[in-house]
């Protein structure tokens, strides 16, 4: 292997962790969810809240599955 070729490597592998943490970051912006919740968050929502919440888990799971197999699919 020589030079331009490990160094072309090495920036696929930058390239991609940086583009995947940027659509995550994107997704959960999208679908507004929240970081990092204290314990006592859950004790004070309503049980709709509750229920708006685990909806917006769901959908930003279903989101970073959707764009994992969107990138699955770029690569063929």
């Amino acid at each position: 292997m020589n030079a331009n070729q490990i160094i072309n490597m090495i920036m696929r592998i930058v390239m991609r962790k940086a583009i995947n943490k940027g659509i995550n970051m994107g997704i959960n912006k999208a679908v507004g969810a929240r970081q990092r919740q204290s314990p006592q968050d859950d004790q004070m929502l309503s049980p709709e809240e509750k229920q708006q919440r685990r909806q917006a888990k769901k959908s930003v799971r279903q989101a970073r599955q959707a764009a994992k197999a969107a990138r699955r699919m770029n690569r063929l």
